[in-house]
Formats: structure tokens, sequence, C-alpha cells
């Protein structure tokens, strides 16, 4: 059990501590860990000392930054140290630290603001930690992976993350038509072949299937605020692709070994050893130039150790999709199969992006659960592209509160995010990232331009656009959270804490617009409700879609809908727009007389998210990560096993049926010799099966979601 006295670690000096313990010592471990924290005993010197017994005690002596970095930090004073159990016990009782960012070569990398999280998301998904920043993409056909049911045999493992369609592809030795009811959006594509031998369990054919992600239609030309392919004078992290060294193919299947092995054990048995062993990983992806690898497997670790302290806020959903992630870096890297996401920098590169105009869309207050607070200010550019930037550093509640006011630390301008918001800049000699942030270089120079209008092109454009096409647009792409969209909606009324509006157009269903951060000392929340007294008013709206939910949008600011008389008088030093985050909405902002008409009665909708079976799928999925194969494998031994797949086969979603099927042939199957032996430990069947199921599902939900908005 971790104490809040312990400084935190750095993963590589628990992997080598818990590496040096003999097998009997490892046993232990787990035990040592969760008795030690209570014990913590806090020095005048910034030391912190756990004793164990009357002649062991540990001193973990962090650096100047807080953390314990070297080894040589954490000493204790029995016998058979430094590879003794007290010490791994101590340094396993502490928190994980995250590791320092490194200098990127031949990149501006101190141009830009450092803020923590990413912005943009809330505690678990809202503004400031998003996800985890992150994984996303909408996925086709797919072919199944694992074990055959009827033969039990093993064929190579061959799908891909981001290879499951929706709903739309067959299992091995399944029907075609077992796809049916795919839902919208999804096309077909093909992954490079791997070679034999790259990857554990992966055969000659390597990884087969589709990933690509649904396009839009030819000629229909790029959405509002899509972020470029390509910046000026740098690569955006388009489609290029990177090549991948020797070093970081062997870093992605040592990632891949340690995860499916994590996977194959569950929660209950991925103590501090299994752990350990992912931080050896992780820490083998860093030096191999993986720092994106890296982040995903001390997800995964983070993710266990409070599943097994049993935290309130952890959620087996969130592990699952952290093993989602590890497993699909760990088999593309493996592969030999690059990227910009999977082989970029530790730390966010700026490169030249020349001059630039970008005009102000809305502000957004970030709030993290690891104590980091700010604001981020998104803008959009004179060719459409999407920018933004950040001020985020640590202070919790009170920086992200008074962030929105702070001055704009970009090339000497005078505005302040409030006022950017609202107006725009001209910038000479602009340092951008590849996600769009702009950087406060030495050479950058900003100059500011009068106030912009929502109703004035760039900006008018991204209202102009049905909210169906483009939430096909931004659900498409892999992002770690889609861009945003604006909309014109008449208010319904309220639903609990959401607020319920329909889109202003023919046959547009039901949406719901929730509080962008629910934390109650922001404002997005009161002005929902104010807005939700209000039935008939006719706003204009700009949020983020949520890529989880049904027809479900986050409102970041709201205006007035241009020639509606029942809309939002807000002030002139508004200039159209009210931030939900900062600005709060009075009395005075409405109009007096509401209109004649009756009002829409606020009842919701069907939501075919919730409405579909895919939750058999899930709790399938979760069942794997908190047991492991063992529970996944029980789940086939009552007498009629197979009915279970009996809803999802009528509802259409034969390939999840057909991926779920094999994923608990795959558990069970544990061939032994005529001694009882298994001949085959392996997980890697395993973990394909399981990466197969998991990415379908995750294609599947975004399928539906993304037709909530039709």
């Amino acid at each position: 059990m971790s104490s809040t006295l312990l400084p935190p670690v750095a993963p590589e000096v628990l992997a080598e501590a818990v590496e040096g313990l003999t097998a009997r010592l490892r046993k232990r471990l787990d035990a040592a860990v969760e008795a030690c924290g209570a014990g913590a005993e806090a020095g005048p010197d910034g030391t912190v000392a756990l004793r164990f017994g009357e002649d062991a005690v540990v001193t973990l002596s962090p650096g100047p930054s807080g953390t314990v970095t070297d080894p040589a930090q954490a000493v204790c004073t029995c016998l058979l140290a430094p590879r003794c159990l007290h010490r791994a016990a101590a340094l396993g009782a502490a928190p994980l630290a995250d590791p320092e960012p490194e200098p990127l070569p031949g990149a501006d990398t101190e141009s830009g603001p450092r803020p923590g999280p990413a912005a943009g998301t809330s505690p678990e998904r809202g503004p400031g930690s998003h996800p985890e920043a992150g994984t996303n993409p909408l996925a086709g056909s797919q072919t199944a992976a694992g074990t055959d049911p009827a033969t039990g045999s093993h064929p190579a493992p061959g799908i891909l993350p981001e290879a499951a369609g929706a709903g739309s592809g067959t299992a091995t030795g399944a029907s075609p038509e077992a796809g049916a009811g795919a839902g919208p959006g999804a096309d077909t594509g093909a992954l490079p072949e791997v070679g034999a031998g790259s990857l554990p369990g992966v055969g000659a054919k390597g990884l087969a299937g589709s990933g690509a992600a649904a396009r839009p239609a030819a000629g229909s030309g790029p959405l509002p605020g899509d972020r470029p392919r390509a910046r000026p004078g740098g690569d955006a992290g388009g489609d290029a692709a990177v090549a991948v060294t020797a070093a970081q193919r062997a870093a992605g299947a040592g990632l891949w070994a340690v995860g499916a092995e994590a996977l194959a054990a569950g929660v209950t048995a991925a103590g501090a050893v299994a752990q350990a062993e992912l931080l050896r990983a992780a820490h083998t992806a860093r030096l191999a130039g993986l720092p994106q690898a890296e982040a995903a497997a001390l997800r995964v670790v983070r993710g266990l150790r409070a599943a097994r302290e049993r935290h309130a806020a952890q959620r087996l959903g969130d592990l699952a999709a952290a093993f989602r992630e590890l497993l699909t870096s760990a088999a593309l890297l493996a592969s030999g199969t690059g990227g910009p996401g999977l082989t970029g920098g530790a730390r966010r590169a700026y490169t030249a992006g020349g001059s630039l105009r970008v005009y102000g869309l809305c502000r957004e207050p970030v709030l993290s659960a690891t104590g980091y607070g700010g604001v981020v200010t998104h803008l959009l550019g004179a060719d459409g592209c999407a920018y933004s930037l950040s001020d985020v550093r640590p202070g919790g509640l009170a920086r992200a509160r008074g962030a929105g006011a702070a001055s704009v630390a970009l090339g000497g301008g005078v505005l302040d995010h409030a006022g950017l918001a609202r107006a725009g800049l001209r910038v000479v000699g602009a340092t951008v990232s590849a996600d769009g942030r702009l950087g406060a270089g030495r050479g950058v120079r900003a100059t500011p331009m009068p106030v912009t209008p929502w109703t004035a092109e760039p900006l008018a454009a991204l209202f102009a656009r049905p909210a169906a096409e483009a939430v096909a647009e931004l659900l498409s792409r892999e992002e770690a959270e889609p861009g945003l969209l604006g909309c014109d909606v008449e208010v319904v009324g309220a639903a609990g804490e959401h607020l319920l509006v329909r889109e202003a157009r023919a046959d547009a269903p039901l949406l719901r617009l929730r509080p962008a951060h629910p934390h109650p000392e922001l404002a997005h929340t009161a002005n929902l409700r104010r807005l939700a007294g209000y039935p008939g008013l006719a706003v204009r709206v700009l949020g983020r879609p949520d890529p989880d939910r049904a027809a479900t949008l986050s409102p970041l600011a709201v205006g007035p809908v241009p020639g509606a008389a029942y809309t939002l008088r807000l002030p002139p030093e508004w200039r159209d727009r009210a931030d939900l985050g900062y600005d709060r909405l009075q009395g005075a902002h409405f109009p007096g007389e509401a209109p004649a008409a009756t009002a829409e009665a606020a009842v919701p909708g069907p939501d075919p998210l919730a409405d579909a079976p895919l939750w058999r799928v899930g709790r399938l999925l979760e069942t794997g990560v908190a047991g492991g194969r063992r529970a996944v494998a029980e789940t086939a031994r009552g007498p009629q096993p197979l009915t279970a797949y009996g809803p999802l086969r009528r509802a259409g979603f034969g390939a999840a049926a057909d991926l779920t099927a094999a994923l608990v042939a795959e558990a069970d199957r544990r061939p032994r010799d005529v001694f009882g032996r298994l001949t085959d430990a392996s997980s890697d069947g395993y973990a394909w099966a399981w990466l197969a199921a998991s990415t379908h599902l995750k294609a599947a939900r975004r399928s539906l979601v993304t037709a909530s908005w039709t």
C-alpha cells in the first residue's frame, strides 16, 4: 500500500531492485509491499525512512527534483542490501515518477510552453488529463485471431488493433454474413506484412487486416478546423512511414511479451514482480527512443496498482484501454511498422511555421488529477487549420481559474487569454508542434488583430457544415481526442446533469450537452443549468464531440444565433461568445419573452450504444483484465456457453460474437503432454485474441456513436 510520504521513484530504479531479488524473495514481495507503506516516517532533511523489524531500515533520499532517480538514493541497513526484500518493497510501495523529458536533436524544444497533461480533457476524460492523450480510430473489416474452436488448432495470430472492423468482418471459419449490421463509416485497408520472427507468436503472414479509418468522400474537402497533415517547415505527423530501428523492434517485442503475460495473469496475479517486468521493458523502450510506448506501459502499471489497491476512481474499462494501447504499440513496433505517433519524442518538438494569422475561437480551463491547472485557447488559422496556445502548470484548481485572464506568453503580445479567445494574432516566425500548439520561442513576434466574430470567415465555416458530417469526419481520425465542431441548436430541456438540445435542421436527433469539466468550481455545469431554464432558446454552440457517448457534445463556448429572435443577449465586451468554463451566464443575458410555440418534451430518445448488446463483449474483456486468462476460460464452463452470443448475432454483431468465441476458446486452450505438462505456455495467442476483440469493440462503439448523430 503506497503512502503519501513516500517520494516518487523512477521506474528503472524499481525494476532494477526487483530484478536483483532471488526467486524466494520475489514470492514474498507483494506481501512486503502491502505491509511497509504505513510505516513511513519523514526525516528532517527530506528523507523518508521505513523500518522493517529492529535491524532493517530503508532510507529513501530523493534528489533535488523530489524523485528517487538513482539506486544509491535507496539504502537499507540489512546484511543482504542492496539485493534485499526490504529495499525492493520500499521502492515498490512508492508512487511511480514520470520520466524526465529528453531534448530532441534538431528540434526547437524550448520554444513553447511546457504544459503538463494534454489539454482539453477531464480528470479521466476531461480537460487536462486526456488520455492520456492517446488512441482511437474507426476501423473496417477484420479476420479473427486465436484458436479455431472447432479444431483446437492455433493459427499464427494475425489480427492487429484497428484491424478489427465495426461489426463487418468474419472470424476464422465463419461465414461472411456473420458481420452483418456494421455501423457506418468503415472501409477496408491493409497493413504491411510482418516478417517471420519479428514478434513472438507472429507467423510469416504477420499482421494482416484492415486499419483504414473512414475518410470523407472524394471532393468533400477538409473539415474547417482540421489539423494539417504537414505544417509549414516540418511534418505534422501524417501517414508517412518512419523507419523503425532494430533496437526499437526488439523493444517492441519485449513490450509485447511482458504485456501479454500481464494480461494473461490479470489484476489478481500481476503483482510487483510482473509490474517490474513491465517497467523494465518500458525503460528499454525509452532507451530505444520510444517514449510513447514507454508511456503506454507506465499507464498499465499505474492501472494495475490502482486496481489492486481498490482505488475508488479506478475503472476496469480504463485499464482495458491501457492494455489495448500497449499491445497495439508493441505489435506495430515489433512488426517494423512505425510512425510519428509511435516513435515521437519525449518532449514536444516545435518546427518553423513561418508567418501565421490565427483567430480566437474560445478558451478552455485545464484541470488534471495530477495537480496541473491552466488554460488552453483554441485558435483557427486563415487556412482553416486548428491551432492552440496553452498555459498549463502545477497549481490545480486555483491555477485553472486564474489562468483564463493571464497574459499570453507569445512573442511580446499584449493580449490575455480572454482577449485572444475573441480576437486574433498575426505571428511572425511562428513555431508549431505536430499537434498544432504554438510555441513561444525567442524569435517569435506576435501582433494583435481586430476582433473576428463567429459569423465572419474563417470562423463561420465551423458552423456551416451539418454536425453529423463533421462528427463522422472527426471521429474517423487516429487522434487522442476529436477536434472542435460548431452547430446551431435549440434548447429542449434538462436531463439530469445534461442539457438536451436539437440541431436546427430537419430530422435532427436530440443531442446531449455534457459539461466539459464537472468540477463545481468551474462554470460549465452552472451555465448548462441556466440554459436548461429557457426551452426553445436558439444557441450557437462550439464544442467537442464525445467519442464514447451517443450524440453527446461537450460544449466549450456558446453564442447567439444570427437572425434568431429568441436567442442569447450577450454583453458587447464578450464579443458574441461566452466561454462556458469562465464566463457565467446571468439572467440579463437571456431574452425576456419565450416563444408562443409549445416547447418539446425533454425526453431522451433511444441510445443505440446503450441498447446494443456490445456490453457483453466489454464485460468479457474486463473479466480478462481483472481475473486473467483463467477467468475468461471459466465463462465457457456453463451448460450452454454459446447462448451468450445469441443476442450479439440477432443484433447483427456477428463479428463480435465470432471474436468473443475465439477469445474464450483460446483462453481455454492449454495443451499438455502425457505427463500433464504444458506444451505451449506462451500467452501470445491469447493476447492476440483479446486484442482483436477489444479493437473490434472500440470500432463498433465508435461506429454506433457516429450513427447516433444522423
